[in-house]
């Protein structure tokens, strides 16, 4: 008996209703929806404020006003592993002196370098002094106007570190290398303070001698190397945690 020929109608009610592909649809938005509620339950609240608190306070929004958290999420925030605001300000710092040494034809003359510490702008003595005075040199006003402008948009504070070579020096000004190496930082805090503006209690100095030198004062370049005044940008979370400053 030939078998009856199905119509297009029986071919279409056949199987699962219509409906049922709509409402499996829905039903795997819904897990979907409660699996991401669940996983924003137990987020890490505290280090996620702790990240909005620094990144506000970084961009400088809300300034003066109330924070989203109190001040002992705000250093979690500030100290976070991968967040770190001081670091940020030290890079964009290092970018800009690099960018002013190229163009100003200076890499024999002035280094700088990313250090545990923080920030350190080195500067030869030829640049900045005479051999065995204290006065700065033109040239050298010019790099400590950059280093100042710099300083002056950023919170971080400064210390200032003076270093001579071997070659003794004793006259009624300086008896020794203690005092030209410390009259030297000195003189560069005084400059950043009379025409930079910048906060004195931001500032420090000390002058080392020829007691940490470079290379070996074995020969007038090394000796040239050794002459320096370095300007160390303090990161600001060492800062806060060794009490410096």
């Amino acid at each position: 008996m030939p078998r009856r020929k199905r119509s297009d109608n029986e071919e279409e009610n056949s199987g699962s209703p219509a409906w049922m592909t709509t409402f499996g649809d829905l039903m795997t938005l819904l897990l979907v929806f409660f699996v991401l509620l669940y996983s924003f339950s137990v987020m890490d609240l505290q280090k996620f404020q702790g990240f909005m608190s620094a990144l506000q306070n970084q961009l400088g929004v809300m300034d003066g006003g109330k924070t989203i958290s109190q001040s002992q999420v705000m250093e979690q925030g500030m100290r976070g592993e991968h967040f770190n605001p001081s670091r940020i300000n030290l890079k964009r710092v290092m970018k800009n002196m690099q960018g002013f040494i190229a163009e100003n034809d200076l890499e024999d003359k002035v280094h700088v370098e990313m250090t545990d510490r923080g920030l350190v702008i080195r500067m030869t003595g030829e640049i900045l002094y005479d051999l065995g005075e204290a006065v700065i040199k033109p040239q050298g006003k010019e790099v400590l106007d950059e280093i100042g402008v710099n300083i002056q948009g950023i919170t971080n504070n400064v210390k200032v570190d003076g270093h001579t070579d071997n070659l003794p020096i004793n006259n009624s000004e300086y008896p020794s290398n203690w005092e030209l190496s410390t009259a030297r930082a000195v003189r560069v805090i005084k400059y950043f303070i009379e025409n930079m503006n910048i906060t004195p209690s931001r500032l420090s100095a000390a002058g080392y001698s020829m007691y940490r030198p470079l290379r070996e004062n074995t020969n007038p370049n090394n000796r040239a190397i050794n002459r320096r005044v370095e300007v160390v940008i303090l990161d600001i979370t060492l800062d806060q945690e060794t009490g410096s400053g």
